[in-house]
């Protein structure tokens, strides 16, 4: 499908997950705890997806490839070493947040 307007139906009955690596689409994942393997657009300019890619497989949250060797990653893959992603701590943000505004 092209567009969803939520992807947790599907998120909650999968048993690993392919994605690009947009921000939303990897933490909506990791928060559910589902398995996940991030594959890079590299002809994006200035490539924020990389650098967050990047970041959560060398946190060993997920297996990174590109399109041409997303074949061979899923053949070598070893799911057993992903690492559960931390759950947020939204209560600390709003803290600093209030410590920043002023309001602490």
């Amino acid at each position: 499908f092209r567009f969803k307007d939520s992807l947790a139906e599907d998120l909650r009955r999968a048993d690993l997950v392919i994605s690009h690596a947009g921000a939303g689409s990897c933490l909506e994942t990791l928060e559910k705890g589902k398995p996940l393997v991030v594959v890079i657009n590299e002809k994006l300019m200035n490539n924020h997806q990389l650098e967050l890619a990047k970041q959560l497989h060398r946190d060993g949250h997920v297996l990174c490839c590109n399109c041409s060797t997303l074949v061979e990653t899923l053949q070598l893959m070893d799911l057993s070493t992903l690492k559960p992603f931390p759950p947020g701590q939204p209560e600390k943000f709003a803290l600093f947040l209030d410590k920043v505004v002023g309001f602490q």
